[in-house]
């Protein structure tokens, strides 16, 4: 789910922190990328005509390794060295979360066998996207692939955009690559988003610096998770009534979040009941829930079940080609054409000698002084070391 409105603050309140590349200008990075995110936009994104996913067959679901595929070539052939990131076992402060979401898909799912019958094609579309699930086949089938393509993959003891955080923060890669704004409140230096969006939706690469955000937002990292669980996140029920700028109001004016809370839980009137006993609609519309566990959200975003950055080794290696037509083209069905080139693209990008980037040539150097200037243009010679000291005993001596 990530921050909710967390984007349109940064826009208003820290505009420097964000900025948009065309994908190439991102050459000789490498990223971590969400892969658990990464799946449920290929399901979504890579259909058929009909909205149906890609099947083989068989009857199989390819759209996740058709997405894994083309989109991971893309970026190679950009330059850009991925690992992805796989989530583990989710956190159980967010098993609420997750219930809730089955419920919806549920009921998602029902509404689209309606409209498979009644509704366009738009709408068939529309409520796909809300009864995808991601399975343990899928994770499987897409960290065997990977594998195949000789990029690397990493399993996070649980939630896959901290452990691509942990992995910037750490100097394996150059940024975490994810949609979920809450991998910025995980400490990410740098958030790249819409890497894996195809290229025909002409999306640029959206890069947020952390650091220009709390500069912007005038805050320290505490502060920013705490404005990040005010405005709702993937472990806390959103406090009703409470919106991205009154969030914000409520950190920059209280010091603690146990603050920002007695001031909420103050505005707060008790249930009026009307004349049949039934409670009527609070006044004021702001209702701080009696569980609301803060303490125990912030924890998981200040200390996350990671695997330290030090202990994980990120490789790139060669892809195994017949490995790849095995199991894309005789086992799922793919064009065995396509395999082959999309398999020596990735060979020939992973193997060359990557150019450095610019940045990485030059150095800020020391601006000359105005005698040094002097002496070059007019050729009277740079002064050698210890002539300064060398004039002052002179002065002295005349003395």
């Amino acid at each position: 789910m990530g921050i909710k409105g967390l984007t349109a603050l940064l826009s208003e309140h820290a505009p420097k922190c964000m900025s948009e590349h065309e994908m190439k200008t991102l050459f000789g990075r490498k990223v971590a990328v969400d892969a658990s995110m990464s799946i449920y936009q290929f399901l979504i994104a890579v259909r058929q005509k009909d909205g149906e996913m890609l099947t083989n067959d068989q009857g199989e679901t390819t759209s996740h390794l058709m997405g894994f595929f083309y989109r991971t070539i893309r970026m190679v052939e950009n330059g850009i060295k991925p690992a992805y990131v796989f989530d583990g076992r989710p956190p159980e402060l967010k098993s609420g979360v997750l219930a809730k979401r089955f419920e919806r898909k549920e009921e998602a799912k029902e509404d689209g066998e309606e409209a498979k019958e009644t509704g366009t094609v738009e709408d068939i579309a529309r409520l796909a996207g809300r009864t995808v699930r991601v399975t343990k086949e899928h994770n499987e089938e897409c960290r065997k692939l990977l594998a195949l393509m000789g990029i690397p993959c990493v399993v996070a003891p649980s939630e896959a955009e901290a452990q691509c955080a942990e992995l910037a923060r750490g100097g394996k890669v150059y940024a975490a690559g994810s949609e979920d704004m809450d991998t910025l409140t995980f400490n990410t230096p740098i958030l790249l988003r819409h890497l894996t969006f195809s290229e025909a939706k002409k999306m640029p690469i959206s890069e947020i610096n952390l650091k220009l955000a709390l500069e912007g937002l005038e805050m320290d990292m505490s502060k920013f998770i705490d404005l990040c669980l005010l405005l709702g996140c993937d472990y806390l029920e959103p406090i009703k009534g409470i919106g991205p700028k009154s969030a914000l109001k409520l950190v920059r004016e209280h010091e603690t979040m146990d603050d920002i809370l007695e001031t909420l839980r103050g505005k707060m009137t008790e249930k009026d009941s009307k004349e049949d006993g039934t409670p009527a609609k609070k006044k004021g519309g702001v209702h701080v829930p009696d569980d609301w566990p803060w303490e125990k959200a912030k924890e998981l975003f200040i200390h996350p079940d990671v695997t330290p950055a030090s202990e994980l080794n990120i490789e790139w290696k060669e892809p195994d080609m017949e490995g790849l037509v095995e199991f894309l083209v005789r086992q799922k069905g793919f064009n065995e054409e396509r395999v082959r080139k999309g398999a020596e693209k990735l060979s020939k990008m992973l193997n060359a000698k990557q150019q450095g980037r610019l940045d990485g040539f030059f150095k800020a150097m020391p601006k000359s002084s105005p005698e040094k200037k002097e002496d070059a243009k007019g050729g009277k010679g740079t002064k050698r070391k210890g002539d300064d000291k060398a004039v002052g005993a002179k002065k002295k001596s005349k003395k």
